[in-house]
């Protein structure tokens, strides 16, 4: 082992470990000298160890003390020296905290844990979709990708946030997409819709490359993109226009006495979809028969989905094939699939 290689080594240790490591060093040495010196003051070199030690921190328990002048002239000198590196190790712990919460507000800070949810893009939806996960599951880390913000905002001191375009290898790999294990991809409204989507597709194309099976979730705002982030990875397209476009038909022409918006949004606040296929409950050869065991177990049977069809509340003597897709809804509390 060549001397460069040992200098390549002692750089790439965090300076803190290097502190620690040289202060251990000087103060063994101390206390083994004075351990030689006053083998009756100081009978182990752990005693010796400890006392440097203690002087070094300017503690003085007084439990042992060097009473020859060579034992109080090494006592001088780890004031001098081992008190000094002491006090900067302090310092320098300090200032390390101090960076670190400066990189976490700024977003400069990388994140290595597993299993989280990185959000792309910092609106009004995924504040409110932080809080719904938020209240869900506490446990569940989420990761807040934005190029817009300046700091971490102060009322979801719990997300971890990331500064950065979010299109960037250094960027995904600070929020750890390697390990994710979802990914939110919504599109920027202060841009024009063609160029948002395309930003989409693109960052799309960049989590896709890193990470090969992650869910990626993207928002989509115009028909003519759909295929094309379908061929960036995307896994799920969400499509806003669409779904707003149907909600206020919804609302121009319901019954009397209805409210589709409210009845939409309690219903997802309080269900979720669930697709099962047939063949996991092949018991059940009619839509009435399912539907009848499916409420024991508190889950609605919306339709069916087959051959990229959904059929939604057929007849009652609609009969299953076994290529067939079941569509439900059931409490988010109820994991468990249909028996």
């Amino acid at each position: 082992m060549n001397v460069s290689l040992l200098k390549h080594i002692y750089v790439s240790i965090p300076k803190l470990i290097r502190l620690l490591i040289g202060i251990t060093l000087i103060m063994t040495l101390f206390g083994t000298a004075v351990h030689l010196i006053e083998p009756k003051q100081f009978p182990t070199i752990f005693d010796g160890v400890w006392w440097a030690f203690v002087t070094g921190a300017t503690v003085g328990y007084g439990d042992y003390v060097p009473l020859s002048t060579p034992g109080r002239l090494i006592g001088i000198m780890i004031i001098l020296t081992g008190g000094g590196m002491l006090a900067y190790y302090i310092t320098t712990l300090s200032a390390v905290a101090v960076d670190r919460k400066f990189k976490e507000r700024h977003g400069e800070l990388a994140y290595n844990g597993v299993d989280h949810f990185i959000f792309i893009g910092w609106n009004e939806r995924t504040r409110q979709l932080i809080e719904m996960v938020y209240q869900k599951d506490p446990s569940k880390a989420v990761i807040v990708i934005d190029q817009t913000l300046k700091t971490k905002p102060e009322t979801h001191s719990f997300i971890h946030y990331i500064h950065g375009n979010p299109a960037l290898d250094l960027t995904l790999e600070k929020a750890g997409v390697y390990s994710a294990e979802r990914v939110l991809i919504t599109a920027n409204t202060s841009q024009s819709e063609d160029q948002a989507d395309r930003m989409t597709i693109l960052t799309a194309l960049a989590v896709r490359g890193h990470h090969q099976k992650v869910p990626v979730v993207t928002e989509i705002l115009t028909d003519k993109h759909i295929n094309n982030a379908k061929r960036a990875g995307a896994t799920t397209i969400i499509r806003p226009n669409d779904f707003l476009s149907t909600l206020l038909y919804h609302e121009l022409m319901h019954t009397p006495h209805a409210t589709p918006f409210e009845n939409i949004l309690q219903l997802l606040n309080n269900q979720q979809f669930k697709q099962v296929s047939y063949d996991q409950i092949e018991s059940y050869k009619t839509f009435q028969e399912a539907s009848a065991a499916l409420l024991e177990q508190h889950q609605i049977l919306l339709g069916v989905i087959r051959e990229d069809k959904w059929i939604i509340n057929p007849g009652p003597n609609y009969t299953f094939k076994n290529t067939d897709t079941l569509l439900m809804f059931a409490s988010w509390t109820n994991k468990k699939a249909p028996e």
